[in-house]
């Protein structure tokens, strides 16, 4: 497990919530559409870190 990819998909994870926020408060689709992208792309890195996990347990 790396930290450090964990650290950076929960920070894409928080950045993405609060772009989608604003884009629904300031009425911008286009914000909000690329603040849940992020948010996806975060959940993407955090099951790709949950892989590589099972992966190294199978191997231990």
């Amino acid at each position: 497990m790396s930290t450090e990819n964990r650290i950076e998909a929960t920070a894409k994870n928080i950045e993405g919530k609060l772009q989608e926020a604003a884009g629904e408060v300031m009425g911008d689709p286009k914000m909000k559409a690329e603040g849940q992208a992020k948010q996806a792309e975060a959940e993407i890195r955090h099951s790709v870190e949950n892989v590589k996990d099972e992966v190294k347990k199978a191997i231990d």
